[in-house]
């Protein structure tokens, strides 16, 4: 397995074109993630034992890239000025995309994660990456290297480092305003801002 550190861009850079599937630490908690792709997918739920029915959700650098997959309006602008890089996962609808990237729905989980290393990784790719929680489905929670390293075997790689929050990121449907999944923001954050 590879091992890289945070201060290691250009070689995570590398091992992402190269379509690896590394673990590494956000703002939240352990990820486990790919660039962009059917295969690269398909690879990532096996490794994590996931559902092939449950989509995984998308981290991107920067707003340009979100509206490059998914559909923004003025309050949705709104919500990632105030929210975004953070622990918010907002779920969009789709632009044209593969039927495999949403498992054929009309909607899109995405987020911009508040963790420097990982923005600049995801920048230099010019490309979101598929990310979700780094370990096997239906299993707790990685917050460690190590943890994540001991629940996916399977891994390309791992980058060492530790998770700022240790909570899953707060869901926000966007389409019906609602709260799909707890997380450090709270619905009353969210209607502060759209006020």
């Amino acid at each position: 397995m590879l091992e890289f550190n945070k201060n290691e861009t250009n070689k995570i850079v590398k091992a992402f074109k190269e379509n690896k599937i590394l673990a590494f630490p956000t703002d939240t908690v352990y990820g486990v993630g790919v660039r962009m792709g059917i295969d690269n997918l398909k690879r990532l739920k096996q490794i994590k034992n996931r559902m092939e029915t449950k989509p995984i959700p998308v981290m991107c650098a920067n707003v340009k890239q979100i509206e490059q997959i998914a559909c923004v309006n003025e309050n949705i602008k709104k919500i990632i000025q105030n929210f975004l890089p953070g622990a918010l996962t907002l779920v969009l609808p789709a632009k044209d995309l593969p039927e495999e990237f949403t498992n054929g729905l009309s909607t899109i989980a995405i987020r911009i994660p508040d963790e420097p290393f990982l923005l600049k990784v995801i920048e230099a790719l010019e490309t979101p990456l598929f990310v979700t929680s780094a370990n096997q489905s239906g299993s707790h929670t990685s917050l460690t290297y190590e943890d994540a390293k001991k629940q996916l075997p399977d891994l390309d790689g791992i980058v060492y480092g530790t998770c700022k929050e240790l909570e899953a990121s707060t869901i926000l449907d966007c389409i019906n305003m609602k709260i799909l999944r707890k997380g450090p923001i709270s619905m009353e954050d969210i209607q502060n801002v759209l006020k």
